[in-house]
This record gives structure tokens, sequence and C-alpha cells, in this order.
């Protein structure tokens, strides 16, 4: 074999290792990125599909109470608050970091925190009529009205049920800071379901 073969043939053989280590070491950056886009992924697509829960969960609890609307009453008003909060539990599992808040008409309540129920409110209360005021989460429901009255702000004295659901995200990768730990996200709905 000749000086140039043996050239040759080293060179060929040093390319292949040389090409080989770049591959490495290319693989080793690209997958760090990868990994970080991935865990970003992950933690907003948590975030994005909680709230399509909790906006899913809400309007069933909703929706639960215009079907049964004739339960709005000092009799009924228990069963259909406790009925709603297990709707709303249903469509998220009731895990840990879920909340949920169902008031029959200033009366019957069920609040429900990481699958515990506790009741209360004044059952007398359901069979009023109210003008519920204020902002989704901070409701008012004031003095109770006669039943088809006018409401000082706009709007029918009516019977309404007011539904909220919040859930507390923990991201799969808090450090990493896509989404914040603790995030809480909140959702409201309030019913009308009779004014009469």
């Amino acid at each position: 074999m000749t000086a140039s073969q043996f050239l040759r043939r080293f060179q060929r053989a040093s390319s292949r290792r040389e090409r080989q280590g770049v591959a490495a070491i290319e693989f080793a950056l690209y997958a760090i990125v990868f990994l970080i886009i991935l865990a970003g992924t992950t933690d907003v697509g948590n975030l994005i599909f909680s709230e399509f829960q909790l906006d899913a969960t809400v309007a069933a609890g909703a929706e639960f109470a215009v079907v049964n609307s004739g339960s709005v009453n000092s009799t009924g008003g228990s069963t259909l608050a406790s009925s709603i909060s297990a709707a709303v539990n249903n469509g998220h599992g009731s895990g840990a970091g879920w909340a949920n808040t169902v008031v029959v008409n200033n009366g019957p309540t069920v609040a429900t925190s990481n699958g515990s129920a506790s009741s209360s409110g004044t059952a007398a209360n359901a069979d009023s009529c109210y003008c519920p005021t204020g902002s989704p989460g901070s409701w008012s429901w004031g003095t109770s009205k006669t039943c088809g009255s006018s409401c000082t702000g706009g709007g029918i004295a009516g019977r309404f049920v007011s539904i909220s659901a919040s859930r507390t995200i923990t991201p799969f990768f808090p450090a990493w800071g896509f989404v914040t730990n603790g995030t809480t996200l909140n959702r409201y709905a309030i019913v009308e379901v009779a004014d009469q």
C-alpha cells in the first residue's frame, strides 16, 4: 500500500467519524429545542383543555337548571342544587384543584371542592323572586321582589340559579414557566329559570 492510498483511506475513516460526531452534537442541540417545545405545548394544552372543561361543565349545569326549573322552590331547591353540582362535577371528575358552587335562587347552596360537597342556604328563599345584580362571580341577590315585576336595573324579577366553577392549574413543567403554577381559571353562569 502506497502512502497516498493510506492517506485516502485514513481521510475516509476520519471523515466518517467526524460526520458521526457532528450528527450526535446536532441531535443533542435539536433534542433540547424539541423538549422545550414539547414542554410548552403540554402545559399550554393542559390549560386550554381545562378552560374547555370549565366551559362545558358550567354549560351542562345551566342546561340542567333550565330543564329542571320546576324544582326551584323550597322543597326541591336543595336536591336541585346537589344535582347541578353533581352534573358539573361529572364534567371534570372533581379531582384536585376543581371547585364549584351552585346557588338556587338565593337559597339552597352546594359548594364542592376537591370532590367534597357541603350544603348551606335558606330553603325558603327559593320560593321568592329576585333581581340579581353585579358581575360574574360576585352576584348580589338584593331583597325579594314580586315575581314578574320590573327590576331597577332592567329585566324582570324571577327565579335564578347561579353556577360558578374554578380550577387551579398545576403545570407539568413548572420550572419552565410556560404556565404559572397556581393559575386559577374561573367560569360563571346565572340562569333565569322562571319569572312567575
